[in-house]
């Protein structure tokens, strides 16, 4: 028996008659139907974003209090959320349960920045005819922030993308991979319990030609955020113009063995960095650079810790 989850648009749960089937990754059943945005959903989910950005304007100790209850609901269902990314991720649940710890550090620290964004003080008077004169910087929020995650870390990518943006006072259209949403959507329930005004978070699931590219057609998104592959960012950056745009994209991780390293700690990080997950991190190690000297005794030591 599957779960049912809706978009979550200006504070409504919304159904639609186009639904995605996730999958059980391991089982390979249905774990969950999930209502899939049209064209309707996304400028509905853009509107309600830019109504919200208008009218609630919460004090920075306002968004602290409700980043730190997200923070606090999600540690009280912990085991709740490992289990979702279990299901829809494949992701063991070891790992599962570290990507909640991780996403709840992450709340935290959003939390907390919400409290010192700053701006700066310039010292003009040290130039001559500048006397008695000051000048100072201030940030403000951009105004809707466009995110769109990736697949392998389902709640962490998600909550490093929600978290900040809130934080610092912006509107957020989340579109979560169409793989792994439903993380997403029992975040977005979170965030309701700890009483986050209706539009200012808005959770749209669909494939990247429809849902993704209507996002970044309008101009009412000030902000492109995007993790995933380069392929796929490179098109978003010509899609999106001269939009402010953030890539994550494929790392490219070498990895260097001296001969004065610690071999058995070297070879037991490397295995461990290169297989957890089956690999579908983005800072994997790609390749291995291992001083002549200890090029033998380190590839042993590295296959006995691989079986």
């Amino acid at each position: 028996m599957s779960n049912e989850f809706n978009l979550y648009i200006n504070g409504e749960w919304v159904s639609t008659n186009d639904k995605l089937e996730v999958y059980d990754k391991y089982t390979n059943e249905v774990y969950a139907n999930v209502s899939q945005a049209g064209e309707k959903e996304v400028d509905d989910a853009i509107s309600s974003a830019e109504y919200a950005f208008s009218k609630e304007k919460l004090s920075p100790y306002e968004r602290y209090k409700i980043l730190t209850k997200v923070k606090e609901l999600l540690s009280e269902k912990k085991e709740e959320f490992a289990i979702s990314i279990v299901a829809e991720a494949g992701k063991p649940l070891k790992q599962a349960r570290n990507e909640v710890d991780r996403a709840i550090q992450t709340l935290e620290v959003s939390a907390e920045e919400a409290k010192r964004i700053s701006g700066q003080g310039i010292p003009v008077d040290a130039a001559p005819g500048s006397e008695n004169r000051m000048a100072f910087t201030i940030r403000v929020p951009v105004g809707i922030v466009g995110a769109i995650t990736p697949f392998n870390f389902p709640l962490n990518l998600v909550t490093h993308k929600i978290g900040p943006a809130l934080a610092a006072g912006n509107a957020v259209v989340l579109k979560p991979a169409s793989a792994t949403p439903v993380t997403s959507l029992r975040l977005a329930k979170l965030f309701e319990d700890a009483g986050l005004p209706k539009g200012l978070l808005n959770v749209v699931v669909g494939p990247g030609s429809v849902v993704g590219n209507q996002m970044q057609r309008d101009k009412r998104i000030s902000v492109y955020t995007f993790t995933g592959s380069a392929e796929v960012g490179l098109k978003i950056k010509q899609n999106t113009g001269l939009n402010k745009l953030i890539l994550e994209l494929g790392n490219n991780s070498p990895v260097i063995v001296d001969k004065e390293a610690d071999l058995d700690k070297a070879a037991s990080a490397i295995s461990t960095a290169g297989f957890v997950y089956a690999g579908q991190t983005c800072i994997t190690p790609q390749r291995l650079y291992v001083h002549e000297s200890i090029k033998d005794q380190f590839a042993d030591k590295l296959v006995a810790n691989m079986k």
